[in-house]
């Protein structure tokens, strides 16, 4: 089955779930998902790669966009090797503000991610025979369903309904299955669920 065919595919099962979710009473759960993760994840976190637009008004000549590097740290003018990783954008433009309050009077710094990756805990990693195996920014509400049509669906190889979701709760892990086939190829939405964030999607190859 062509890429194309799996993309359209998946959104199409996409609509299913849309329309689904529209007739269903209020009160209503799929047997399928999860229950929604806590408001509490709804902070977001800055993690190494996030591309980040550091506004100090006033002051153009010093404002810069710039990625997080690898090591977690980011060098502007009047600013080298801060740690930004783990930080709030607006704990972060507190933290330069301090910085560049040497150089000029009553800074005012507004930190803006413009390109989403977060930490590891805020990431949806996927590995193994996927179209586009990847690490995807973790969103409220984010289904398995939704991971599969932005990773491109499965490849010919892939042992879809063996896949699992390996998931961190208070430092213990958990393997939960995927049936991906039956969500995939035959439409299966009580296959679907929501995803945590951390969580990492295995999908193996199979050997027959």
């Amino acid at each position: 089955m062509s890429s194309y065919k799996v993309v359209t595919r998946l959104i199409g099962i996409g609509l299913i779930v849309v329309l689904s979710a529209c007739s269903s009473t209020p009160n209503s759960t799929s047997d399928g998902l999860d229950k929604p993760v806590a408001s509490s994840v709804s902070e977001y976190l800055i993690g190494a790669g996030d591309q980040l637009n550091v506004f100090v008004w006033r002051n153009s000549d010093i404002s810069i966009t710039i990625p997080v590097r690898p090591d977690g740290r980011i060098s502007t003018p009047l600013v080298e090797d801060m740690i930004a990783v783990g930080k709030t954008p607006t704990r972060l433009a507190r933290d330069i503000e301090k910085r560049i309050s040497k150089y000029i009077r009553n800074p005012q710094v507004t930190v803006i991610v413009t390109n989403f990756v977060g930490s590891l805990k805020q990431q949806i990693r996927v590995i193994g025979q996927a179209t586009r195996p990847q690490s995807l920014p973790y969103r409220k509400q984010l289904t398995l369903l939704d991971v599969m049509i932005q990773v491109g669906g499965l490849t010919e190889f892939a042992a879809g309904n063996k896949a699992k979701i390996i998931r961190t709760t208070n430092g213990a892990n958990t393997e939960i299955s995927a049936r991906l086939n039956d969500l995939i190829k035959s439409g299966d939405i009580g296959a679907n669920r929501v995803m945590h964030p951390g969580d990492i999607l295995i999908i193996p190859e199979s050997w027959f």
